[in-house]
């Protein structure tokens, strides 16, 4: 690795050119002129018994087949989503592929057709009758819990999946008995809908004895275990592979009905079968986010120390318990110490059934929900004691000589210098200024509020692989087990690599996403593709260096160790004139000149695991302000000061956070997926879900400090998911602050125009 490497730079993302001028080929780009297209019949019910499948009406020109469950599942093939049993507190049945007699949720796939164009296949759906037994729906877990709500499944008679329990209770509730004084809220932290450029889509294909599927997916081997168990093949029938992917944000992390039944129509058919969703089968029945009902209290001294924290939330796991949903639920409380000296902390959690989509992982997954409690605790302690909300956050802040770090959760931080962080994002806001702005314009009748947030987030969990492999002419082609949807895998490894291995950063090729060409791996979710694979391909490129320069020795007569590789050459150490060419190098290795009983071959293939958790931390500011007249909030500054250790590619970090900033601030104040009465989704289309348009959003105003994690050799934390954790509770100790004169303590999320008016009346 030469003394200025490319590892820090702010590279230009070399994906970028590809995406911006046309030239991305996303799955329903991929030529299949012969492929029959899927299309849904989707219950219009958010609960019934389906009595009958008339399939007559949909019959006609360009129609191949009208499919139920039971044409397409068999002995062997269950077509069946698993549970995710090893967290649930009942042994619950899968979501059948299509409809096995009972639908639980609105938008609940009954049926599949197959035609010759989508057109065909649409219209085909919609000639299909369905007769139905209605039955009485629940939409809030308060409610499902039991009692006269209607029940699910008789293995959960109260609907309840998932119980857990973080921290210490006796503890807890002695903190509460000793300190000062105690602070409460109700709190919602309001289901979303995950809204991807791209929506899902995937083309199946028959071959041989199994299936091969290109496909939206930010976790292909995840989806290739899944599809395989769903299809009853061994999982080396199934090859997924993901083309380019517009946005994931942990929407594509999950297995669907509409992959899983376009292969099995491939198979039976033996012919490709497409499938794309609609934006509104997507909202429908795509998995939703968040939708946490908690009840949460901070003990506090009035000199400002916290004592504790006690939590007791419902988390809405809707209508199947199959994906990640109900075990984030469960073990979200392991944060709510944030970055605080908190002695005692209790949270109890239960994950319900409901007639809803089904909730899974979405951007944050956990720690937004856990940070929110937290924060928005926090501002609401410092408004009683009637201090300033900065001071009450660094009173308690962790020291940096306090790292590692064992909380009353029962998790590890790794390191931390989190005053530095606060310090950063209250100078670049210009902290004091803004609190004397805000006084005077409170004597001109306007409300300005400045809101902070402090987070902690968990990075880089499990395995991932990743290979460097030389060829013979010199270049090298990174095979990582991740997937990049927008992260800008291409630009980060290949930085990594050229440093490691002392090659040009152009002769760098990066291949993700199919399953047959790359060794298994996790994927890319839950900000860990550079703490877990960028460490995996740095493994696999300093073997492959230690190879190379091994192979180079025996030609410069030097010992290995003496060798440098450099600017695509191998040279002694000080004496740059001694070198030979990395390609030939390269060629020497796959040639009959190596030296004796070395064996052919220039490559290094690593599966990697760290050795723990890195903890992600900063303070983000956002500053608003709020016409109570009209309820209106305009948000004029947002500044976030973050610490993910070492960044690799500054550029691609501030763009991770502009992007997590963008969607937390739109849960922060627009979006909010809603259910009637009946159970139907009422926010279904984007004419009713409001996504913030670019006018709505702020500049994010970025900086950093660099706090290494001592558990990869890198040092580096994760980044993807901090903007959505710590810019809503930013954004609503903003609101309310600029609100206090009126008497408002707290807003639930979206903080609409029409909340903000009830709240000041």
């Amino acid at each position: 690795m030469s003394d200025d490497g490319l590892v820090g730079r702010p590279l230009r993302r070399r994906e970028d050119d590809h995406l911006l001028t046309g030239d991305a080929r996303y799955t329903a780009d991929i030529d299949a002129p012969d492929a029959a297209h899927l299309a849904f019949v989707r219950s219009q019910y958010a609960h019934a018994r389906v009595t009958e499948v008339d399939a007559a009406p949909a019959r006609g020109e360009g129609v191949v087949a009208v499919l139920t469950q039971s044409d397409i599942a068999g002995e062997g093939t269950p077509m069946e989503l698993p549970v995710n049993g090893d967290v649930l507190d009942a042994d619950l049945p899968g979501h059948p592929v299509l409809a096995r007699e009972r639908v639980r949720y609105q938008g609940q796939p009954v049926a599949a057709v197959l035609a010759e164009d989508p057109y065909a296949a649409r219209d085909a759906a919609s000639a299909v009758e369905v007769s139905y037994d209605s039955r009485s729906s629940v939409t809030d877990p308060h409610e499902a819990r039991g009692g006269d709500a209607p029940v699910l499944f008789d293995a959960a008679p109260d609907n309840v999946v998932v119980t857990g329990e973080q921290g210490d209770v006796d503890a807890t509730e002695r903190a509460f008995a000793d300190a000062d004084r105690s602070v409460e809220l109700t709190l919602r932290n309001q289901r979303l809908i995950p809204n991807a450029m791209e929506p899902r889509a995937a083309l199946a294909r028959p071959d041989g004895e199994g299936v091969r599927v290109e496909m939206s997916s930010q976790a292909p081997h995840r989806h290739r275990s899944k599809l395989a168990t769903t299809l009853g093949l061994p999982e080396r029938r199934v090859r997924v592979v993901a083309p380019d992917v517009g946005g994931g944000f942990g929407h594509k992390g999950h297995h669907y009905p509409g992959e899983a039944a376009a292969a099995r129509a491939a198979q039976l058919f033996d012919r490709p079968v497409r499938f794309v969703a609609t934006r509104t089968g997507n909202y429908l029945a795509g998995t939703h986010g968040r939708d946490h009902h908690t009840e949460a209290a901070l003990a506090v001294d009035d000199d400002g120390t916290i004592r504790g924290l006690r939590a007791s939330t419902l988390a809405n796991a809707g209508a199947y318990a199959l994906s990640s949903g109900p075990a984030l639920a469960a073990a979200y409380g392991r944060l709510l110490a944030g970055q605080y000296r908190l002695p005692a902390v209790h949270c109890r959690t239960e994950a319900v059934l409901t007639t809803t989509a089904p909730v899974h992982a979405y951007r944050g997954a956990g720690r937004p929900e856990a940070i929110y409690v937290l924060e928005r605790l926090v501002d609401r302690a410092a408004s009683e004691l009637g201090m300033d909300p900065a001071a009450l956050r660094r009173q308690n802040l962790l020291d940096p000589g306090a790292f590692p770090y064992d909380t009353p959760t029962g998790v590890t931080y790794d390191s931390g210098d989190y005053e530095t962080a606060l310090d950063a994002t209250l100078e670049a806001v210009g902290y004091d200024d803004l609190r004397e702005r805000q006084a005077r314009a409170r004597e001109e009748g306007r409300y300005l509020g400045v809101g902070l947030a402090c987070y902690v987030e968990s990075t880089g969990e499990g395995f991932e692989s990743g290979v460097v492999r030389v060829h013979p002419d010199g270049g090298v082609t990174v095979y990582a087990g991740t997937h990049s949807h927008g992260q800008g895998h291409g630009t980060t490894y290949a930085q990594i690599v050229a440093d490691e291995l002392g090659v040009p950063y152009d002769d760098i090729e990066v291949v993700e996403g199919d399953t047959e060409r790359v060794p298994p791996g996790t994927g890319t979710f839950g900000s860990r593709s550079t703490v877990v694979g960028g460490n995996a391909v740095a493994e696999s490129a300093r073997d492959t260096a230690r190879r190379a320069r091994e192979l180079a020795g025996d030609r410069l007569e030097a010992a290995p160790e003496d060798l440098r590789i450099e600017d695509g050459a191998v040279h002694v150490a000080g004496a740059p004139n001694r070198s030979v060419a990395f390609a030939e190098v390269a060629a020497a290795a796959y040639g009959g000149d190596r030296p004796a009983g070395t064996p052919p071959g220039l490559e290094a293939t690593t599966f990697y695991e760290p050795d723990g958790t890195a903890y992600t931390f900063g303070t983000h500011a956002a500053v608003v302000e709020v016409d109570p007249e009209s309820g209106e909030v305009t948000v004029e500054r947002y500044v976030a000061v973050d610490d993910c250790g070492p960044r690799v590619n500054p550029r691609i970090v501030e763009g991770q956070v502009h992007g997590g900033v963008a969607q937390g601030v739109g849960q922060a104040l627009y979006e909010r997926a809603e259910y009637d009465g009946s159970g139907n989704l009422a926010t279904g289309s984007m004419q009713d879900y409001a996504v913030p348009s670019s006018v709505q959003l702020p500049e994010v105003e970025t900086d950093a400090t660099v706090t290494p994690s001592p558990h990869n050799p890198l040092g580096v934390k994760g980044i993807g998911e901090a903007g959505t954790i710590a810019a809503p509770p930013a954004v609503v100790n903003a609101v309310v602050d600029a609100l206090a004169p009126l008497g408002v303590d707290h807003i639930d999320m979206p903080v609409t125009a029409e909340r903000v008016w009830r709240a000041t009346r």
